[in-house]
């Protein structure tokens, strides 16, 4: 399943526009975790396990707009879009996209 940004794909025709798709992911932080990134934040530096949480956010986003989008018979995801919400110990990755027949 080819997933874009764009609102077309380059060498293809859009035939059909079958509808919205969206996904969503809640994870919460691990205690443990926040007191590392905790420490981390003083010093400076890439928080990896958030990195790590955020990518495997990304991936089952994907994989359900994956889904969602099959089971309307889509061939592709256009426009896609996502948006990230962090809370006190949470945080929610929501992508959508429009679902298309594309040739």
């Amino acid at each position: 399943m080819l997933i874009v940004t764009t609102d077309s794909i380059a060498n293809k025709t859009i035939t059909d526009v079958l509808g919205t798709v969206s996904a969503s992911v809640v994870q919460s932080r691990h205690v443990g975790k926040d007191i590392m990134a905790g420490l981390k934040s003083i010093v400076g530096g890439e928080l990896t396990s958030y990195t790590e949480m955020l990518e495997d956010s990304t991936d089952m986003v994907k994989e359900r707009l994956i889904k969602e989008a099959r089971a309307l018979g889509a061939t592709a995801i256009v426009g896609v879009r996502f948006a990230l919400t962090a809370g006190q110990g949470t945080s929610e990755l929501i992508g959508y996209g429009t679902a298309v027949v594309a040739e």
